[in-house]
């Protein structure tokens, strides 16, 4: 077998150039042969990084075939991938990598009747649930990463989830498979009887020699075949040769590819089986003192038939406290548990399940097990439950510190449930003989825990220590009956055990299967047989040292500006794509480099390179970072915090200090001067944005497009008003409150900001107004940092001179408050005034609500409102900084209104990106993608409502409807004394 060197560096000496003109007149889909493109596609969600020599997106299967036979014909091998999600490293490798998700994810039939579903191989898990949903329908295995785990990817892993005690695993869920050979030609492969066997082993072709050649090998091995594999069922390793030999009637070449992990062929399309969707669920969680009292419970789980046990520990729920996204569990738990175990019951009879929930609740306590059981029976009493359930990799991952990280590679051995409580036990004696830590969580009905020690990879013990833990638990997992890999697969972490673990008879068979349909090892050569040491390609090695670089933004982390980016462990949930705010771009191009984790990888290739100060005044670079809306949403909802506006900021700042500074950025950098002079020559200010002449002009001249409107400006600004006014005689109990105006509604909308401050007045605040100066926000978004932090030191100074010491700080415009709390300690940390005033920054919206339950604000029940239904948006850095429940419990103290918050991402306006003519369709497509939707689907007496100037800008243009401000509709039903 024709071995290739793998070359984490380099695509070696690789017909790269030849191959790229090849490709490029052969296929319809993108190729891509850059450092860049190349650099994002050297890592998945493992510890390995392998550059490939180039990457392609096919459009179709002719694609695949066309770059899979000019690959065979310049030597090349061939990677192909979903979402890059594999934890063992079965995505990345030498050679030609296809990039199956971003074109071939149509699902081509849904058949409720066959209970079927045809799809192409990039289709994603949940884009099929939805799909199958109206028809009761659902794909059986549930992936925790199901909103971007592909259909192709669980097939090459055979992926099964916390379902698979009910549903079982991928295998078991696959009819047929149109697949690409390694030489090029295309197969269809099924259950086929005898005679359709012997029909296709006469074919002169790679198919044929597959069809003669297998039973031959079925054959001559079949005792190792019988005795070989593990006794556990849930297998994601090796070749299933058991499988194929379970019915030798009946030959099924379609299930015995799954879980090859793209190593036999390449899956275009699959014919796949759906099962009848529960029509509800609930859900028993019990509360333990320790991990071991959990795991011991779980066989009085297993005897109330559940469809899963799934098992999380105090480190798990101490991380989840810990991020905005997921805090709102710790309010649902009963005191402070070591370990929870989740116990799901579905089905269609009510009755049944909570009869199986008391059951439960019951055994726990007649057997004292825990100390008590949360039974969560509806969907909005389990949301909570099931998001930090699905996250538990990602929020383990948050616990990194630089290059150590918790690692995939003992992560998914299972024993049978009845030895889980003993295995566990011995386990973690292997880890504290060790001396390494690791958080427990997984899927206890099936014997399976995802176990990730702790590791240092650039540190030359630590990994050593790392390899004598995993031959260990090999050893030991064996001794067991179990499996080393349950559902992640072999990849680059575990397929050099395979030898021992299957033994050599079975494992030879099974490198004569890869032979057989790779007799030139050109399918993701390396992985489960032949592979390489679990200690090559290792990803923290690849990387040369960072060199020391002066930034103008504070990253405290280890490893500064490029242990910021680095922290990604491209878990990809940047890449769902109908739910939260993370990432717009990604659902708007659905492209690698357009995801967070695709920025935060060419950042690190960037900070990775000799001189890195030149390297971030890349143009490619900033071609990835360029549809990057800084909306702040991975700050919150990546798990490991990676924060892609303020890296990008710096990144632009060390542009302009290459290329100089575009007037464009000037413009929109300068924005509250420019909204001041606005104002001040209003109306005459507002006529160039209504001739056609000059917005062609400035679309010329600045690239401001003329499909956008531009914001109206008000003679009558903020400022203007709050200096004249009569300000009635109200008690001020509160005592001062300042009130931010901000750069854009003080100038475009201060009917606004004069709606909270009379609020604020009638709830017995005495109100400060400052409006000295820019928080830097608009300066900071076009990478001006200097300037940014010019404005911003002296707002923070003014702001900590001139206010009462504690007195909170308050504004209508999420992104200028939210500056105010978060950019300005990065901008100046250490900065006595800063640290004061981040301190004091509060939401106008808690100070209402807390006046109107103090009955210090009193709200009509007869206003117009009364009876209406108000759909909120919130704003993506409000959500990202400090969420929305404020707001949302503003709104609904107005009497007689319902009150719901739209799920629909970034609005895409994003400041001054809407307004910019290269960025407008991208700007458009992330708002069309649900929020127009949304919008449009209301009636017209629903009330739209968003806090941001932006939102509101978009909703408009996109929806022709006007959004409400929160303090507005307060103000409207304010009771007038």
């Amino acid at each position: 077998m024709t071995a290739f060197s793998v070359d984490a560096s380099a695509g070696g000496t690789l017909p790269t150039h030849e191959l790229e003109l090849r490709l490029r007149g052969d296929l319809d889909g993108e190729v891509r042969f850059d450092d860049y493109t190349r650099h994002l596609f050297s890592r998945d969600a493992s510890m390995y990084s392998i550059m490939p020599v180039g990457v392609v997106f096919p459009r179709h299967a002719d694609d695949v075939a066309a770059a899979v036979t000019a690959a065979a014909e310049h030597g090349v091998p061939v990677v192909s991938r979903g979402a890059g999600t594999s934890l063992a490293g079965q995505t990345v490798g030498p050679g030609l990598v296809l990039d199956m998700s971003r074109h071939m994810n149509r699902i081509i039939e849904l058949d409720p009747a066959s209970r079927t579903a045809l799809v192409e191989a990039g289709v994603v898990q949940d884009q099929l649930n939805r799909a199958a949903a109206p028809h009761g329908l659902m794909f059986g295995p549930d992936t925790s990463t199901s909103n971007r785990a592909t259909i192709g990817g669980m097939i090459g892993n055979n992926s099964a989830g916390s379902g698979s005690i009910r549903y079982g695993m991928t295998i078991d869920h696959v009819r047929q498979l149109d697949v690409t050979l390694a030489d090029g030609s295309r197969a269809h492969l099924d259950s086929t009887d005898a005679a359709e066997w012997a029909r296709r082993a006469a074919l002169p072709t790679l198919e044929g020699s597959i069809y003669r050649q297998l039973p031959e090998i079925l054959l001559a091995n079949s005792s190792a075949i019988a005795e070989g594999f593990p006794d556990f069922w849930r297998r994601a390793c090796g070749y299933r040769l058991d499988r194929l030999a379970r019915d030798e009637s009946r030959y099924d070449l379609a299930k015995f590819v799954v879980g090859s992990e793209g190593t036999l062929v390449v899956v275009s399309q699959a014919l796949v089986d759906l099962v009848p969707k529960p029509r509800m669920t609930m859900i028993a969680v019990g509360h333990f003192t320790s991990t071991p009292d959990a795991i011991a419970a779980t066989e009085d789980a297993l005897s109330c038939d559940p469809a899963a046990v799934e098992l999380m520990d105090r480190t798990i729920l101490d991380l989840s406290r810990k991020k905005l996204e997921y805090a709102s569990l710790g309010n649902i738990l009963e005191g402070d548990p070591e370990a929870l175990l989740f116990v799901s019951f579905t089905g269609d009879d009510e009755r049944e399940l909570r009869s199986r929930l008391e059951r439960l609740t019951a055994l726990w306590k007649r057997h004292g097990h825990g100390y008590h059981t949360l039974q969560a029976v509806t969907p909005a009493e389990q949301s909570s439950l099931l998001k930090v359930r699905k996250s538990s990799l990602g929020l383990l991952m948050a616990a990194s510190e630089g290059t150590r990280r918790p690692l995939a590679f003992v992560e998914d051995t299972a024993v049978d449930p009845v030895h889980l409580a003993d295995y566990t036990r011995r386990f973690k004696e292997v880890l504290d003989r060790h001396g390494m830590t690791a958080g427990f969580y997984g899927h206890c009905s099936v014997g399976c825990l995802h176990i990730r020690p702790f590791v240092d990879l650039t540190d030359p013990d630590e990994v050593g220590r790392m390899r004598a833990v995993a031959e260990e638990i090999k050893d030991l997992v064996r001794e067991y009956g179990g499996v080393n890999s349950s559902e992640h697969g072999d990849g680059l972490a575990r397929s050099e055990f395979n030898r021992e673990i299957f033994g050599d008879r079975l494992y030879e068979a099974m490198r004569q299967v890869k032979r057989v349909f790779d007799p030139s090892n050109q399918l993701n050569p390396g992985k489960i047989v032949d592979a390489p040491s679990m200690t090559d390609n290792l990803r923290d090695q690849t990387l040369r040292p960072a060199v020391p670089l002066r930034t103008r933004l504070s990253f405290e982390v280890v490893g500064g500006m490029r242990g910021a980016a680095d922290r990604c462990m491209n878990i990809g949930l940047c890449r769902k794509s109908e739910s939260g705010v993370m990432c717009p771009s990604y659902m708007a191009t659905r492209q690698e480099e357009d995801s967070t984790r695709g920025r935060a990888n060419a950042l690190v290739k960037a900070l990775s390179e000799p001189d890195p100060q030149k390297a971030l005044g890349d143009e490619r670079l900033h071609e990835v970072l360029d549809l990057c809306l800084m909306c702040k949403a991975c700050k919150s909802e990546c798990p490991l915090g990676v924060d892609m506006a303020t890296l990008k900021a710096e990144a632009l700042s060390h542009q302009h200090d290459l290329h100089g500074v575009p007037l464009r950025s000037r413009v929109f950098g300068a924005i509250r001067t420019l909204n001041r002079l606005g104002s001040a020559t209003a109306p005459l200010s507002n006529l160039p944005g209504r001739s056609r002449p000059l917005r062609l002009l400035m679309d010329r001249l600045l690239g401001i497009t003329p499909a956008r409107p531009l914001p109206s400006f008000a003679r009558s600004n903020l400022e203007r008003w709050f200096r004249r006014r009569a300000s009635g005689a109200h008690p001020v109990p509160q005592g001062q409150v300042t009130f931010l105006a901000d750069s854009f509604t003080t100038f475009t909308e201060p009917e606004i900001g004069q709606a909270a401050i009379e609020l604020l007045e009638q709830s017995g605040w005495r109100v400060r107004l400052e409006a000295g100066g820019c928080c830097g926000r608009s300066s900071l978004s076009k990478g001006l940092l200097d300037k940014a932090k010019t404005d911003a030191r002296k707002l923070a100074g003014s702001l900590h001179d001139s206010t009462e010491p504690g007195s909170p700080i308050v504004g209508c415009e999420p992104s200028c408050l939210m500056t105010l709390r978060d950019e300005l300690l990065a901008m100046l940390p250490g900065d006595p005034a800063v640290k004061d005033v981040s301190g004091r920054v509060r939401q106008v919206e808690e100070l209402l609500v807390e006046a109107i339950d103090e009955r210090r604000l009193r709200l009509r029940d007869d206003s117009w409102l009364a009876g209406r239904r108000l759909l909120y948006h919130g704003h993506c850095h409000q959500k990202a900084e400090v969420g929305t429940a404020a707001t949302v419990a503003l709104l609904s103290r107005i009497p007689g209104v319902t009150v719901e918050e739209l799920d629909a991402g970034c609005c895409g306006m994003a400041g001054s990106f809407g307004f910019e003519s290269e960025h407008y369709d991208v700007s458009m497509k992330v708002g069309g993608d649900r929020l127009f939707p949304a919008i449009a689907a209301e009636p017209e007496n629903t009330v739209v409502v968003a806090t941001g100037v932006s939102c509101r800008q978009q909703i408009f243009h996109g929806t022709e409807r006007d959004a409400w401000h929160p303090v507005q509709l307060v103000r409207e039903a304010l009771a007038r004394s």
